[in-house]
């Protein structure tokens, strides 16, 4: 398996000390980080559509990537070919695991059944191609917004006959992520939404859309898919607002329709700060509420302000992201798929693998240093003393719902209220200090 990219040999982890810009310098797959190996804990994923797919096209021009298949017309034969690509890429960089749109993989046919087909076609090589590398699937999912039809929203559409082409491509798609061993199920509604109120039912809109999750789930059940389902937030683009707005919203929807039982989060960077929170932020809320599922890894540009989905290279920010994953438990079943693109410049398919070594270097270190935090409990033993006041006396009562306003007035009465500070300041000296000596 050497042909697409036959100048680059297998990334190997070499360590701080090489020079060789081709090589890990903190992603140790087999290094043991607690209990588990960094592979373990990381579970890293190529984004087919950005690796295989994307042409380095923005608004303001034309595409720039070089590609060896560049010049394949036949859409079935690209498809094949990239495919193929794929899987060499994966199998040199030593990932486990990608994450796919049904249209990245196969070309739209006439009609549904011809798409179905050519899906099916595609799906038989990537069978092959998974049993030759051992690379897995992490998760499925639908590309409902590109296509005209979708210009109004897919589940959310004001036509019904739009909502019925949506549930027939998601019902597809989710055949065959289970045909191929799919761990997850992701839905991002990327025109559920609106643009202006003055056309819109809102109301309506959201009901279908919990109406067409409940069918998902249903189908699952029919066909015996047992992957977990993950919504992914985002605020805003291409809509003006999208009703998966963050973490939050997401988990205030579920709960009204009784969902919240049924899906987790899948969390991008990028979206959070796009929904005007930091990554930590989402990763925190989803973590206290119990529903991390699976990461897009990735971040934008704070002085740019649309997706420009970038490979990580904030440490500081991986650092704080993997602190909440192991606090929640890891990852699994879900991973850090690299939903990331390299820069329009950055063209030749090297870049492809600066792109992702950089990203896996930048969330080992952070793993490491996350999980030095922890262990040695540097900002958890501050953080309980904070709130040791609820773990005795009127606070204890507090939070066993013991008490009430009446008992609380009495009690203020004769009570001298010292508060403690909250040295932001050291805590963040601390950090720094983790991550400079870790």
């Amino acid at each position: 398996m050497d042909k697409f990219f036959s100048k680059i040999s297998k990334i190997k982890y070499e360590g701080v000390d090489s020079d060789n810009p081709l090589s890990f310098k903190y992603y140790n797959p087999e290094k043991k980080i607690g209990n588990k190996t960094m592979a373990e804990h990381l579970r890293f994923s190529v984004a087919y559509w950005h690796t295989l797919t994307e042409d380095g096209s923005d608004p303001f021009g034309v595409g720039t990537m070089q590609r060896s298949w560049d010049d394949i017309n036949d859409p079935m034969q690209l498809a094949k070919t990239r495919v193929k690509a794929a899987f060499e890429f994966m199998d040199k960089l030593g990932v486990e695991y990608f994450c796919f749109h049904d249209r990245d993989i196969a070309p739209t046919g006439d009609s549904l059944k011809e798409t179905n087909q050519n899906l099916d076609e595609i799906v038989e090589l990537i069978k092959e191609m998974m049993d030759q590398t051992g690379i897995d699937l992490l998760w499925g999912t639908s590309q409902l917004f590109v296509e005209p039809k979708y210009m109004h929203g897919a589940a959310t559409s004001p036509n019904a006959d739009v909502f019925a082409r949506a549930a027939a491509q998601v019902k597809k798609a989710m055949e065959i992520t289970k045909e191929l061993g799919g761990e997850n199920y992701v839905f991002w509604g990327g025109r559920e939404g609106y643009q202006t109120l003055l056309n819109t039912k809102m109301g309506l809109e959201q009901d279908n859309m919990a109406r067409f999750f409940e069918m998902a789930v249903d189908y699952a059940e029919k066909i015996g898919f047992d992957g977990q389902f993950l919504i992914e937030p985002k605020p805003k683009e291409p809509t003006k607002h999208q009703y998966d707005f963050d973490v939050a919203n997401v988990l205030a929807f579920l709960r009204k329709y009784g969902l919240e039982d049924k899906f987790k989060m899948n969390i991008e960077a990028n979206h959070a700060t796009l929904a005007g929170h930091d990554f930590q932020h989402e990763l925190h809320y989803a973590r206290a509420n119990n529903v991390i599922g699976s990461v897009d890894a990735n971040q934008g540009d704070k002085l740019i302000g649309w997706d420009t989905d970038q490979f990580p290279t904030d440490i500081y920010a991986t650092t704080l992201a993997m602190y909440e994953i192991l606090k929640s438990g890891g990852l699994e079943p879900g991973g850090l798929n690299f939903d990331a693109k390299v820069r329009r410049p950055s063209f030749k398919p090297e870049d492809l693998f600066h792109g992702h070594i950089a990203g896996m270097d930048t969330f080992a270190r952070g793993l490491e240093v996350a999980h030095k935090l922890l262990e040695d409990k540097a900002l958890e033993d501050f953080v309980e003393e904070r709130y040791s006041s609820y773990q005795s006396g009127i606070g204890k009562k507090i939070v066993a719902g013991e008490t009430s306003f009446e008992e609380l007035a009495e009690y203020t009465k004769e009570n001298q209220i010292v508060n403690s500070s909250g040295r932001q300041e050291m805590l963040e000296s601390i950090l720094n200090q983790y991550l400079i000596e870790s």
